[in-house]
């Protein structure tokens, strides 16, 4: 298994920036594709980004051009950088790794977008 600790959280105005960070810790990293997840209050939890093990990258629609996946393997640690944040953004963000059969979630950082 490995271990995905999710930080970086909080709350910003419409307009603002975060940046996410999860960090992996338990097995060979570089090997694992990388997801972001959200979840609003009331809705199904959805993917926003994911990077694979050889750095191709997809974004949800509703994101594409504000939001940048990356990871650096060294430090075991992907990041969601979110630009021009509404509130719709609104939501508690998840790390999700992918190997084979293993399958392992951060415990999430919420995020909300309010003036």
């Amino acid at each position: 298994q490995v271990q995905l600790v999710e930080s970086g959280g909080g709350l910003v105005q419409p307009g603002g920036s975060l940046r996410l960070s999860c960090v992996a810790s338990g097995r060979d990293f570089r090997v694992f594709h990388m997801y972001w997840y959200r979840q609003a209050p009331g809705k199904e939890r959805e993917l926003v980004a994911s990077m694979t093990s050889s750095g191709a990258t997809d974004y949800a629609d509703s994101v594409k051009g504000r939001f940048t996946i990356s990871r650096d393997n060294a430090d075991n640690t992907v990041y969601l950088q979110m630009n021009s944040l509404k509130p719709e953004d609104t939501a508690v963000y998840y790390c999700h790794g992918r190997f084979m059969s293993i399958n392992s979630w951060g415990q999430g950082t919420q995020v909300t977008v309010s003036s």
